[in-house]
């Protein structure tokens, strides 16, 4: 059996993003569907004294309606980099793993950054490699299967030869089941049950960026994201 996931990049994803990429075979990054302005692909949260904290790229989006993920570009007249950084450093410098994590964003924050896809897939391979994360990583744009909606991840299955498919919890609001069974591919949800793991600033908050579970866990990462163990 294979198993693929197909998701859209994030910025500094959260833990189920990851989650995905370790139970597939074969993960696919959705780069070449509409930009959502209003989703993950900019953004993301971290934890502070005070509670939530969102860190966002800002982009350039006037006049550019329709454009898809992948043509997206950052609005650098903002100084984004130095806060984001700023951020991290003073919410997670007491961390346990600080020390260990705090280099990837540093050299990342240290390039200026065009398109908003290859800033947000440099952290995601950084982070992954971090996790210790193999899974093969191809992109939508790149392959040959084309088409609308739940027509294309079919055959994006099939071009890679899948027999499962591993869909995010949201995909029971708009996925037909039977469209995918009537064409021999299996469709696993993922029901996601966020571990509860050592956090600095106070009660336990879930679903932030996984950054906040690398500096605070280090090496055990992997296997509290994937539930395998608890601290």
């Amino acid at each position: 059996m294979k198993r693929i996931s197909i998701l859209q990049p994030g910025y500094i994803p959260w833990l189920g993003f990851f989650e995905q990429m370790v139970y597939a075979d074969t993960f696919v990054i959705y780069d070449d569907v509409q930009y959502d302005k209003n989703g993950w692909r900019n953004r993301n949260r971290i934890k502070t004294p005070q509670g939530i904290l969102w860190l966002t790229v800002p982009v350039l989006s006037s006049g550019k309606t329709g454009q898809i993920v992948r043509e997206v570009e950052i609005d650098n007249k903002l100084n984004w980099r130095k806060n984001h950084l700023k951020s991290i450093e003073l919410n997670y410098k007491k961390a346990p793993f600080f020390k260990d994590y705090f280099g990837i964003f540093e050299d990342t924050y240290s390039r200026e950054w065009i398109n908003l896809l290859e800033l947000d897939m440099y952290l995601i391979h950084k982070l992954r490699q971090a996790l210790g994360i193999n899974t093969p990583v191809l992109y939508s744009s790149e392959m040959s299967s084309k088409g609308e909606n739940v027509e294309r991840l079919i055959k994006m299955c099939k071009e890679l030869g899948a027999d499962e498919f591993y869909e995010g919890s949201s995909g029971r609001n708009y996925i037909d089941d039977n469209l995918f069974e009537n064409n021999g591919i299996k469709i696993a949800y993922q029901d996601y049950r966020h571990p509860v793991y050592p956090q600095l600033h106070g009660d336990f908050i879930p679903y932030l960026s996984v950054i906040d579970l690398i500096f605070n866990c280090g090496k055990d990462s992997l296997g509290i994201l994937c539930n395998r163990n608890s601290l």
